[in-house]
């Protein structure tokens, strides 16, 4: 039995000015399941919005506490960072990535949608006649919409039907045109929670050289595949990056998730010191400076969107990364949560006559982590998505993250204790009432 009526959900759409629920953005689900919670006062599933659903790590607030006490707050911060975050964030991508980048090479920036929005500027901009980005679907809608705001034109394909060795023929056939200046994914996947394999990220790294194209690659999700034990600085295993395979690298790390420090909007760029000391005649004519990318990126592009971040903000970032590198933190394991969440939902979903659409990456099955995805039966993503609100489930349809699979993604991070019982009574009415 539905708890929502197909009228009472049409209303909200009709008020909410949302003109077609099937391929409803993160913000209109968000909107619609709101306007239904609080018109019947009965509780959402949530897995629309990933949002952190952690609490706030509490040694980045006393850092920032301490940065403002001592008067950060009366001085502009500079555009290419503060000294103690930059040492800091070097010291954190060699830790847990064993990749080398300077401390000039690491860039704090407000979230990682400034990171690569500023990042799509200059990459599109360094080579005349490489003006286009290849995504490697599915991924964050957001990076699509940065580039309908600057202009930029984009190419796409779902890695479903292209893992392992097949990766290389399809990513060629795209790169050889010759008009590509950057690859974007995120790894773990948002939305599939995919991760790409090491000779995926190698294939990748290799035509990246090849055909002088800069990998931006989003890490998010940092460390948060917890099929192995990434949590031990200076330790193996390390997280997999792009960054061992070639010198054309973007790397984007987001305090949001891996601190649950999502509200200070604080994020870095870890850019290859190779790329960063390029020179390039296109940036020297269009910005009139010397044209070096990691100079133009910060003070030519960066400063224009943001001038600079926070202060007190790359404090408590450089605080969490510090106490993170000598041990004192163990932010793999305060997130291990989310893959907890993730297994009990996809229980529950799996009991109740659903399957898990991107359920395996080349050698093993698809680990647990901040997001899965789920289909049912032959329904389209925005079927499912449209039906799933009847039943009181707010989701995303897979088809607005460039995927070309039908069914929705789920987040794991608004999930509470008391939901679980929940969400079984419901998908169990939505499974009878879909026999």
């Amino acid at each position: 039995m539905k708890i929502f009526s197909e009228e009472l959900v049409e209303q909200a759409a009709h008020e909410l000015h949302v003109a077609d629920l099937a391929n409803a953005t993160i913000g209109e689900v968000l909107l619609v399941a709101q306007y239904l919670e609080q018109k019947t006062g009965i509780p959402f599933i949530r897995m629309d919005q990933g949002s952190p659903g952690l609490p706030v790590n509490q040694y980045g607030v006393e850092a920032e506490k301490q940065a403002l006490d001592r008067g950060v707050g009366s001085q502009y911060p500079a555009a290419a960072g503060v000294p103690e975050f930059k040492h800091e964030a070097s010291k954190f991508v060699k830790a847990f990535l064993d990749i080398d980048v300077s401390a000039r090479s690491c860039v704090p920036t407000v979230g990682s949608v400034a990171g690569s929005f500023g990042s799509f500027i200059a990459c599109t901009q360094r080579i005349k006649g490489k003006d286009k980005v290849l995504f490697v679907d599915p991924g964050f809608p957001i990076q699509k919409s940065q580039l309908r705001v600057i202009g930029t034109q984009w190419v796409e394909f779902d890695i479903y039907n292209y893992r392992g060795e097949a990766l290389r023929a399809k990513l060629e056939s795209m790169l050889s045109v010759g008009d590509i200046a950057a690859i974007v994914y995120s790894n773990p996947n948002n939305p599939a929670w995919i991760a790409l394999e090491e000779n995926e990220l190698q294939i990748i790294g290799e035509l990246a050289t090849r055909y002088d194209v800069v990998v931006m690659e989003d890490l998010a999700y940092f460390c948060m595949d917890y099929r192995k034990d990434l949590s031990h600085p200076y330790m193996p295993p390390f997280a997999p990056t792009v960054a061992r395979y070639t010198d054309n690298y973007i790397l984007m790390l987001s305090s949001s998730k891996i601190f649950s420090y999502a509200g200070q909007r604080m994020a870095m760029l870890a850019i290859s010191d190779n790329l960063y000391e390029r020179q390039y005649s296109a940036l020297a004519e269009r910005y009139h400076d010397s044209g070096v990318f990691g100079q133009t990126l910060v003070a030519s592009i960066l400063y224009m969107i943001t001038s600079g971040t926070t202060a007190s903000t790359q404090y408590a970032y450089a605080e969490m990364m510090r106490l993170s590198t000598e041990g004192v933190i163990n932010f793999v394991e305060d997130t291990r949560e989310y893959a907890r969440r993730a297994e009990r939902m996809k229980r529950i979903f799996l009991q109740n006559g659903f399957h898990i659409v991107y359920d395996r990456d080349v050698t093993q099955q698809v680990g647990d982590g901040f997001f899965f995805t789920i289909g049912y039966k032959s329904m389209t993503g925005g079927e499912l998505l449209r039906e799933l609100l009847y039943y009181g489930v707010s989701s995303i349809s897979l088809s607005t993250t460039g995927s070309e699979q039908q069914g929705v993604r789920a987040c794991t991070s608004r999930m509470r204790e008391e939901l679980y019982d929940v969400l079984q009574e419901r998908m169990a009415a939505f499974n009878q009432d879909h026999k």
